[in-house]
C-alpha cells in the first residue's frame, strides 16, 4: 500500500486561526467556526464555470436516457445519498434518475466503514451492479481528492464512456485527474484539523445543491422559481401544491384545489391547463411535446 502524505493535502493542514479553540468561551468558539464557514461560498464561487459545464453535460446525458450517479465514501458518500434522495419528492423524478452510492453499502450510511474507501475494485463492482452505461453521469465525491474507491469508480466510468465529474476540496488531486470535469472548491484548513465534514462537507453540499437544482431547472421541473413537479405525498405538500398553482396562475385556492383534484394533483399539468385554457388531454400532449417545459409549451399555442 502506498504511503499517504497528509501534509500535502490542504484539507489535512492545521488551521492557525483555531489553534486555541479549546480554550475560548463558547461564543468565541462558534464565532471562529462561523468565520471559517464564511470562506466556503467564496471558494465555491471560483468553481461556478465548472459547475455550469457539469450541469449542461448532465442534462445532455439525461435527455439520452442517462442517470446521475453520485459515488463517495464516508461524509462525501452520505452527502451524495442525501442529495439523490431529495430529488424524487421535490421534483417528481423517479428514484432511478438520481442515485447515491457509498463505499460499504447501506450500512455505511449510518455507521462508519472507513476501510471500504480503500478499494478501487469495490467501486467497479458497485457501478457494475447499477449496469452503468455510456449515457450515465458519475460524480465522484472526495474531500481529500485521494480516495481509492472514488478514483476506481471514475476510472471505470471513463472506460464505459460515461461522463465523469469530481467534487473535491484539494487542488490538482488524483480524483480530479480521473474526471472529465473537475470541481474543486479549496476551502482551506478545517476548524478541527482533518475534520472534513465541516467546511469541505459544506462546500460539497453547496455544489451538489447547484448540480441537482440546475439540472432539474433545465429539465423543466421549475416554472419561474416554483417547483412544479412536487409530489403531494403529505398534508404539507398538498397545501404547497395548491399554493404553487395559485402563485403561478393567480387563481383562488378553491379553483386550484378543484383542478388539482381533476389532474390527480399534477401541479405542472394544472398550471398549464389554466394558463393555456386547454382541456386535460390536449394540455398533456403539448407538455409532452415540449419535454415538460411550460414556457415552451405556451410558445406553441401563442
Amino acid at each position: 500500500m502506498n504511503k499517504i502524505n497528509l501534509e500535502k493535502l490542504t484539507t489535512e493542514s492545521r488551521n492557525k486561526n483555531t489553534v486555541n479553540i479549546d480554550k475560548v468561551s463558547t461564543l468565541e468558539m462558534v464565532k471562529l467556526i462561523n468565520d471559517e464557514d464564511k470562506k466556503v461560498a467564496e471558494a465555491v464561487e471560483i468553481e461556478l464555470p465548472k459547475i455550469a459545464e457539469a450541469i449542461d453535460g448532465i442534462v445532455e446525458r439525461i435527455h439520452k436516457g442517462g442517470r446521475l450517479i453520485y459515488i463517495g465514501a464516508g461524509t462525501s458518500g452520505r452527502l451524495g445519498i442525501l442529495d439523490a434522495s431529495e430529488c424524487p419528492p421535490t421534483y417528481g423524478v423517479s428514484e432511478e434518475l438520481v442515485q447515491g452510492i457509498i463505499a460499504g453499502g447501506k450500512e455505511a450510511i449510518f455507521r462508519a466503514k472507513e476501510g471500504a474507501e480503500d478499494s478501487k475494485e469495490l467501486a467497479v463492482e458497485d457501478l457494475k451492479n447499477k449496469s452503468l452505461s455510456k449515457n450515465d453521469i458519475v460524480v465522484g465525491l472526495a474531500a481529500s481528492g485521494r480516495t481509492p474507491y472514488v478514483i476506481g469508480g471514475l476510472e471505470y466510468a471513463n472506460r464505459i464512456g460515461a461522463l465523469t465529474v469530481s467534487i473535491t476540496c484539494n487542488a490538482d488531486s488524483e480524483v480530479s485527474k480521473a474526471a472529465k470535469i473537475s470541481i474543486a472548491p479549496v476551502v482551506g484548513a478545517e476548524v478541527i484539523t482533518g475534520s472534513t465534514r465541516l467546511k469541505s462537507g459544506t462546500a460539497q453540499k453547496l455544489v451538489l445543491n447547484m448540480l441537482s437544482t440546475g439540472t432539474m431547472i433545465k429539465l423543466g421541473k421549475v416554472y419561474g422559481n416554483l417547483m412544479i413537479d412536487v409530489r403531494a405525498t403529505n398534508e404539507k405538500l398538498v397545501e404547497r401544491a395548491k399554493k404553487i398553482v395559485c402563485e403561478a396562475t393567480g387563481v383562488t385556492r378553491e379553483e386550484a384545489e378543484k383542478l388539482l383534484n381533476k389532474t390527480d394533483f399534477d401541479v405542472k399539468l394544472s398550471i398549464f391547463m389554466i394558463l393555456s385554457k386547454l382541456e386535460k388531454e390536449e394540455a398533456k400532449r403539448l407538455l409532452n411535446e415540449s419535454k415538460g417545459y411550460i414556457a415552451e409549451a405556451l410558445k406553441i399555442i401563442n
